[in-house]
């Protein structure tokens, strides 16, 4: 089977890369299993201090694998959508999203979750899932703590598109910067966590979390149950398939 996930280590960075090209990593069960496994593997290596997660493709994340539940459900992939929101913020290690290319749906729970999402302002974003005759569910974990109630209205029920600049003016990334300059921003960052003393590092992250990791852990299994009957929903069903058929035409 082909790894969907890598991780690689290099100078106390633990560079974690989505990388799921026949369906726009997706978050199917495979590659939400593989990042679960490298997010518990850099967040224990002491050799990693920082983390950061990006994709190898043109496409951030695409959000939910919709073969997968139109065949197999999503009793699973929502339960993992959750724990992966979870992982993120509860690792001991800072945690950095570089974001380019299309983001949507569950795929903006990650960029949330991440203690900072560094975009590039041509990256867009699209919570579709009202379109599918969904909700997001499992990422409102993470998603609402960073809109204020009249963003969230607007992205969550319209479903509409928006760009990287757009982004972090609603709060959802930390920062938009022009496409050519978001590698050279990202070693900025970089360096700038690295001079942190890891202790210090976890124990403040540790604060900035403990309002949102109780949340995830008191409400996430009800939104995780919640999402699965959706997709399971005749409504949605007939949404997603139609959805299917016309990428396939």
């Amino acid at each position: 089977m082909t790894e969907l996930v890598h991780l690689a280590l290099a100078d106390g960075v633990a560079t974690i890369t989505l990388d799921s090209p026949h369906n726009k990593n997706a978050l199917s069960q495979q590659l939400t299993s593989e990042l679960l496994a490298h997010l518990e593997a850099a967040g224990s290596d002491d050799a990693a201090r920082v983390v950061v997660v990006r994709s190898a493709l043109d496409v951030f994340c695409s959000g939910a694998d919709l073969s997968e539940a139109t065949s197999v459900g999503m009793g699973v992939g929502a339960q993992r959508m959750v724990d992966v929101q979870r992982a993120i913020v509860a690792n001991p290690k800072p945690i950095v999203a570089r974001v380019a290319g299309p983001v949507r749906a569950g795929g903006i729970g990650i960029v949330a979750a991440a203690d900072i999402s560094l975009a590039a302002e041509s990256s867009t974003y699209a919570l579709t899932e009202v379109r599918l005759g969904l909700a997001a569910a499992t990422i409102s974990l993470t998603v609402l703590p960073r809109l204020t109630d009249r963003a969230a209205a607007l992205t969550f029920l319209t479903g509409n598109a928006f760009d990287g600049t757009e982004a972090a003016r609603l709060g959802l990334v930390t920062q938009a910067v022009p496409d050519a300059d978001l590698d050279s921003t990202l070693d900025g960052i970089l360096a700038a966590l690295l001079k942190g003393v890891p202790q210090g590092l976890r124990e403040t992250k540790k604060l900035l979390t403990r309002e949102l990791l109780a949340d995830i852990d008191a409400r996430g299994t009800e939104l995780a149950e919640l999402s699965a009957s959706l997709f399971g929903s005749p409504a949605a069903q007939e949404a997603m398939l139609a959805f299917l058929n016309r990428k396939k035409k």
